[in-house]
């Protein structure tokens, strides 16, 4: 398997997207740290059913000495860290609507851990994995972030951030070859995505569907591929990148 002996954190991953790429990662032989501010012990719990290693870890990436420690548990039970998955983000806990009626606390909290948190995640784990001798960073964007979502502004403007953070990140990081990537999906059928859009679910997802080459709804199963392969050596000369994972709406 090609990532046999390698330490993956993915913040987030307690259910969702998260919980996937950790099923994947330890599917293919990496030791999978699964932290996030929820309960992360199902997502372990299935790892370790299918044979995989993994240990949960809870996580608050608004705060730097969470960070801190999620990292150290990590060296800790697998002697290092070799990529980190940068996954959690405020999404399904925030409410749409127009830019000017965002309330200003929602506005900080969502920037706070949809940018800070990334930031705060990378200080904590780049000296492992400079350690290690090199390895990847993946970092979560969004379709909002390069279409335009309108009523969404606090969380548009904090995936465009990450890209912004992703290219200038692969450019400091490079000369310890610590390659850095995002990814932009279209809307994914996960419990956050049914917890932003409520009772509207069924109407925006057909919308959705309709703008894309590939007219269906994103899976989680529609994302891992990707990430196995930014996480992988098969990327090895891949830095600064944003892959669009949308169904072609987006063509670059």
């Amino acid at each position: 398997m090609q990532l046999n002996d390698k330490t993956v954190v993915v913040t987030g991953g307690a259910r969702g997207l998260g919980r996937a790429y950790c099923e994947a990662l330890a599917a293919e032989g990496a030791n999978v740290v699964a932290a996030d501010i929820r309960d992360t012990q199902e997502t372990v719990d299935s790892v370790m059913s299918a044979g995989g290693s993994a240990i949960g870890v809870d996580l608050d990436v608004a705060q730097m000495d969470s960070c801190e420690a999620m990292a150290q548990a990590a060296v800790e039970s697998f002697g290092g860290i070799d990529s980190l998955i940068n996954n959690a983000a405020l999404y399904g806990d925030i409410s749409g609507g127009r830019f000017d009626q965002i309330p200003d606390e929602q506005w900080n909290k969502v920037m706070n851990v949809n940018i800070k948190g990334i930031w705060q995640c990378c200080k904590a784990c780049v000296p492992h994995i400079r350690t290690a001798g090199g390895g990847t960073i993946v970092n979560i964007s969004s379709l909002a972030a390069t279409y335009g979502m309108p009523y969404a502004l606090d969380y548009a403007m904090s995936k465009a951030a990450v890209i912004g953070m992703t290219r200038s990140l692969a450019r400091e990081l490079g000369r310890d070859w610590i390659r850095v990537n995002s990814v932009a999906p279209s809307a994914v059928l996960t419990e956050g995505t049914e917890d932003y859009m409520g009772e509207k679910r069924e109407k925006a997802l057909a919308v959705i569907a309709g703008n894309q080459s590939l007219r269906a709804n994103l899976e989680p199963k529609d994302m891992v591929g990707t990430i196995l392969f930014l996480v992988s050596d098969a990327s090895r000369f891949i830095t600064g990148q944003t892959i669009m994972v949308d169904g072609g709406t987006t063509l670059l």
